[in-house]
């Protein structure tokens, strides 16, 4: 599954009716892979022809915005590298890809336009505007994405491994990892310690 396919194909940019474009979606404790275990994923795209997301309360081990810098040889920034964002695992499909989910004040003609004021940006360029402080207002950087083919995330959600909820900025683009997943779950009434881990219902 291409993501490039998904996007070009999605004119309706909030997914259509009983998709989950622009929702997160919450892992629970009956998801089967470990990869999901307690993430939180913002849907990207999910309509007839797949679903893209990326997960936003995961890092990628020790790598650091400044390292990216460095490897793809771009010019060392004059700010300081405290406002740089954290690289996360957006998911295990390309994880050799980047991805800036972000603020729609800053647009490129290689961004596209999702829900709710974000963009998504897959280009050098962009972390060449962030390094320079010229970027988005808020962005998250991820390495690899969620992807799931034709159908698949339906099954899924039939299976009980996820649910979903409303998008909101601070907890999409808040710096606390560690109870983002919590805190998603709260925004639907759940509380983490009343869900089963047989059955996934809470």
């Amino acid at each position: 599954m291409d993501p490039d396919d998904i996007t070009r194909s999605d004119e309706d940019p909030d997914g259509g009716e009983g998709y989950l474009t622009g929702q997160l979606l919450i892992a629970m404790p009956a998801m089967r892979d470990p990869r999901f275990t307690r993430t939180v994923i913002y849907m990207c795209v999910h309509n007839d022809k797949g679903a893209m997301g990326l997960v936003i309360n995961r890092l990628v081990g020790s790598i650091k915005f400044a390292d990216l810098l460095e490897e793809l040889e771009l010019k060392s920034p004059p700010v300081s590298s405290s406002r740089f964002p954290a690289v996360h695992f957006g998911g295990p499909v390309e994880t050799g890809r980047g991805f800036v989910l972000h603020s729609a004040d800053y647009l490129s003609d290689d961004s596209m336009q999702l829900s709710g004021g974000l963009a998504l940006t897959a280009t050098i360029n962009i972390l060449r505007d962030i390094a320079l402080g010229t970027g988005p207002t808020k962005a998250i950087l991820a390495l690899g994405y969620a992807g799931w083919g034709p159908g698949q995330l339906d099954d899924e959600l039939q299976e009980n491994s996820w649910l979903s909820v409303d998008s909101d900025p601070e907890l999409l683009f808040g710096t606390s990892l560690d109870d983002k997943w919590d805190r998603a779950l709260a925004k639907i009434g759940i509380s983490a310690s009343l869900l089963s881990t047989d059955s996934g219902h809470a």
